[in-house]
């Protein structure tokens, strides 16, 4: 069964009506993704605030940080998961497969990151996103501490704290809008299907 055909709940803008920006934003997506994702076209039903948020995404996801690419979108897949929002978890399960090269580690983030065979560091990161997301008034000094002790600087814990924060805040918005992924975001990235090599014959 298809999932709904619609960005989210509400009509969003034609891109055409947009702001000359914005529309050489979408434009941009279309040529390198194929399309624009449901939410940019979510978003313009505010076009300032579509611009404030792709702004703060860009600076979280892709500036200078000891937190890496892939670290950054195991995090939001894992926010995702405690959260159980639906885009967030195509959408950025999506990116885990695309820059790991391990569609196994995406479909195990999204289902449940412990069944996943992580390093130190990275399963210290995602312990401290699990509780900060679902149990955040027991955030203690021993959990900045046990991510210091893998190896994250102060700067480091605040990327990962606002990584994390970013995306419950985005979590919100897409789960209360009803936000449906593209559903190109569903076959991209994953292996060709798996054909037994044939027998010989006697």
């Amino acid at each position: 069964m298809p999932q709904p055909d619609q960005p989210c709940a509400y009509p969003v803008p034609d891109p055409s009506t947009l702001d000359e920006d914005l529309q050489l934003i979408f434009q941009k997506c279309i040529a390198k993704l194929g399309m624009v994702p449901n939410v940019l076209a979510t978003y313009s039903i505010r076009p300032q605030r579509l611009r404030n948020f792709m702004a703060m995404y860009n600076e979280i996801m892709f500036s200078e940080s000891g937190l890496s690419k892939l670290e950054r979108e195991m995090v939001a897949v894992v926010v995702s998961s405690a959260n159980r929002c639906y885009y967030c978890l195509v959408a950025h399960g999506q990116a885990v497969r695309a820059l790991s090269g391990d569609p196994q580690l995406g479909e195990m983030l999204v289902m449940n990151y412990r069944v996943a065979r992580l390093d130190e560091r990275q399963r210290t990161m995602l312990d401290f996103a699990w509780k900060l997301t679902t149990t955040p008034w027991e955030v203690v000094e021993a959990d900045r501490q046990g991510l210091h002790d893998v190896g994250f600087t102060a700067e480091d814990v605040f990327d990962l704290a606002e990584t994390v924060a970013f995306y419950n805040f985005s979590n919100r918005i897409a789960t209360a809008l009803d936000m449906m992924p593209n559903p190109e975001y569903h076959g991209m990235d994953r292996p060709e299907p798996f054909v037994p090599p044939a027998q010989p014959s006697r």
